[in-house]
């Protein structure tokens, strides 16, 4: 089976200058159209599961259904990422049900509601990635605090999100802490904050630096080239996505999402992963509601669910072209998590913090 750490594929991404769309799921359909796009297009895959998505499909099922996904498509690498993580417990019950990554996402409290503090997230993050190491588990972590440049708050999805006003630096990552956290933590990949957040409803125009700070990421990227930047909230929410669910009944006010050129000009300045969700759910919405619409007398799931797997098939093989992500799962050679855990034991995955160090 083709599971890989986020570690190994994130270094494959750097090596070879293409960033990794990470979907979130919550159920086989999507899993099964996820790894579809794959197939058709030769990408590897992050596939990831929020607390929320835990809670609705049930660890042992989601387990499963990832032992599966491996089975049916044996050549596609899989990242199987835990989103999100609150806690230790979290993090440490994911990789025991299989997941390969884990985010410890210090951002917050364990209330996933309240903005933490620095030297709370260096610590619990630190923790994490030195258990996960142990057994060859990756590790994601986040500084600064998701939220928006334009109204100065979070926003909430699955339960997790900041609560409250957010002041301007807290919103936005800082390079030079970036390189402090990146050392003291030995986290394998680093999310940032440039002004995206969760929903679908993240900027009320089409963003430009004001209220979408790309040039944070590149200035996080100068100071630490060898390291795995994140992008969290980067659905683009499609015009075309808002307007199907619109014309078949849907109350979609207009809003803007993270234009895919923007994701590009990120993956040229170290961005690696791309959380994707807002997209997805909004791609089989619309194929719900035609179905609903165009034919009222249906009560067959299939004839729903079929076509919602389609327009998701087609989103995500998008993203996997747009990103350079296509024709890359043939060229990896998975390194088991045995081997990785002899890695992180012997120093041999550090060349992040050597980086910062000379910063």
């Amino acid at each position: 089976m083709a599971r890989i750490t986020l570690r190994q594929l994130l270094d494959h991404a750097a090596e070879h200058g293409y960033g990794v769309p990470a979907f979130n799921i919550n159920n086989m359909e999507q899993g099964l159209a996820i790894m579809e796009a794959a197939r058709a297009c030769d990408a590897p895959v992050i596939i990831q599961a929020s607390r929320g998505a835990r809670s609705y499909a049930n660890d042992i099922m989601l387990a499963k259904m990832m032992e599966a996904l491996t089975e049916i498509h044996p050549t596609i690498p899989l990242c199987i990422h835990q989103d999100h993580g609150n806690n230790e417990a979290t993090c440490l019950s994911a990789i025991r049900h299989g997941f390969t990554s884990v985010m410890m996402d210090g951002s917050l409290m364990a209330d996933a509601k309240t903005a933490a503090s620095y030297d709370y997230n260096v610590a619990i993050t630190e923790r994490v990635a030195r258990m996960a190491h142990w057994v060859g588990a990756s590790v994601e972590g986040e500084l600064g605090v998701l939220g928006s440049l334009e109204t100065g708050q979070g926003e909430a999805e699955d339960g997790h999100g900041a609560e409250g006003a957010l002041a301007h630096d807290q919103l936005l990552t800082d390079p030079d802490q970036a390189v402090d956290f990146v050392t003291a933590t030995r986290v394998d990949a680093l999310a940032i904050a440039c002004g995206t957040s969760h929903g679908a409803y993240k900027f009320t125009r089409k963003p430009d630096g004001d209220i979408l700070a790309m040039q944070v990421i590149e200035a996080i990227h100068e100071k630490l080239p060898n390291t795995h930047l994140v992008m969290h909230g980067s659905s683009s929410v499609p015009q075309e996505l808002q307007d199907i669910i619109n014309k078949y009944g849907g109350e979609m006010p207009q809003t803007f999402g993270v234009p895919v050129e923007e994701i590009e000009r990120g993956i040229r300045h170290g961005v690696r992963k791309v959380n994707i969700d807002t997209d997805c759910r909004m791609a089989m919405a619309g194929q719900f509601r035609r179905v609903a619409t165009q034919g009222p007398r249906e009560f067959d799931p299939r004839k729903f669910l079929k076509p919602a797997m389609d327009a998701l098939r087609d989103l995500c093989r998008d993203r996997f072209e747009r990103f350079g992500t296509a024709g890359n799962a043939s060229k990896i050679k998975v390194i088991a998590m045995d081997e990785m855990a002899k890695r992180y034991a012997a120093g041999k995955l550090d060349p992040q913090i050597a980086t910062a160090k000379a910063a």
